[in-house]
């Protein structure tokens, strides 16, 4: 499948507005994530999601839906108002074409042009890829950590774990998601803590599920001990080798 990846030049983003474009969404996310019907999102959240302020965007390859993503407007303390960019999906023969972070970029340029300073989502720590791209290739931070946050799922992406999740903020109009977003390195020099995830944790999830939990276990301490003390997680390094074994880390340090 490899071989029918497009270029990213070739492929275009437009908002998702049509039941049908809404039903290729559904789609992708059988393909994408497995899900059984019943956690499918539906049509009708689409629906209901653009109608009341939210975002659905979709990437194609011609007429093709190669990735999809929806938000929905939120509430914040003290009444502001952001977006929660709850579901993002891209067909894994173009997870290596630029789609997702097209995806997002257009979700930011729609929130700037409607005033929104603000866009949050959640990813699992232990896809360590999507933290790379969510922390220093769009620049977000992490100040929340949430247990189990959607319980038991039937993808087989989760494996059987439960979903705990970081919570991502993608402050919008920040000098961080300026820097970052122009393909400049993020600023690493206020780290005062790390936490280490092997890199094979994805194989450790198919083939060890037991030691998967108790590392997933003790990030997930150390992620609640650090936020605890009002770090935020500002940086992420890709493997590196400690001891003879291969791990990705959390940078942690101070953030206003």
């Amino acid at each position: 499948m490899a071989g029918s990846q497009a270029p990213a030049e070739v492929i275009a983003v437009r908002p998702l507005t049509r039941h049908i474009e809404f039903a290729e969404a559904v789609e992708l996310q059988r393909i994408v994530w497995g899900f059984d019907d019943l956690e499918l999102l539906p049509v009708r959240l689409f629906v209901t999601a653009v109608k009341v302020g939210g975002q659905a965007l979709g990437a194609y390859d011609g007429d093709r839906m190669v990735g999809f993503c929806l938000a929905i407007p939120a509430i914040g303390a003290g009444g502001s108002v952001y977006l929660h960019s709850h579901m993002l999906g891209v067909l894994g023969e173009y997870r290596n074409a630029g789609v997702g972070r097209m995806l997002k970029l257009a979700q930011r340029d729609d929130a700037l042009a409607r005033g929104i300073d603000l866009i949050e989502w959640t990813f699992d720590p232990l896809e360590l890829k999507n933290a790379y791209f969510n922390i220093e290739r769009l620049g977000a931070i992490v100040r929340r950590y949430v247990l189990n946050q959607y319980g038991s799922t039937t993808s087989p992406l989760h494996g059987g774990l439960p979903t705990d999740r970081c919570v991502a903020e993608w402050w919008l109009r920040s000098a961080r998601v300026e820097a970052a977003i122009a393909g400049k390195p993020v600023d690493h020099s206020k780290t005062a803590a790390q936490i280490a995830v092997p890199a094979d944790i994805g194989a450790i999830k198919r083939s060890e599920p037991r030691r998967a939990r108790e590392i997933q276990k003790r990030i997930s301490e150390q992620f609640l001990s650090y936020f605890a003390k009002n770090l935020a997680v500002i940086g992420f390094e890709r493997s590196g080798s400690k001891d003879g074994h291969a791990e990705s880390r959390y940078l942690l340090g101070p953030c206003a």
